[in-house]
């Protein structure tokens, strides 16, 4: 049974900094390609980054340069390290295997201005 539990979510201020983790079981991690995407109140889910199996990332445009994602394999964890956090960031935090229906819980993410 494949999981996705994500974490680290929480309330910031403006400027601040926030580190999510997605541990997964019930696969072979290091083959897929993970995601987070994120959704916020009323808005549809974006793609905010992608980590390939072999280390390859990409970002969206409206975080590139603030946040970065990683892996580690041997723990089979994703992490989304968020920088300069804006109020615009707020949104429910959602962690992926690309292009499959595995989705984590979700965590919170709110940035107050």
């Amino acid at each position: 049974q494949v999981q996705l539990v994500e974490s680290g979510g929480g309330l910031v201020q403006a400027g601040g900094s926030l580190r999510l983790s997605c541990a997964a079981s019930g696969i072979v991690f290091s083959m897929y390609t993970m995601a987070w995407y994120r959704q916020a109140p009323g808005k549809q889910r974006e793609l905010v980054a992608t980590v390939t199996s072999g280390g390859r990332t990409n970002c969206a445009d409206s975080v590139l340069g603030r946040f970065t994602i990683s892996r580690d394999n041997a723990k089979n964890t994703v992490y989304l390290q968020m920088n300069s956090l804006k109020p615009e960031d707020t949104a429910v935090y959602y962690c992926n295997i690309r292009l499959t229906d595995h989705w984590g819980q979700g965590t919170q993410v709110t940035v107050s201005s």
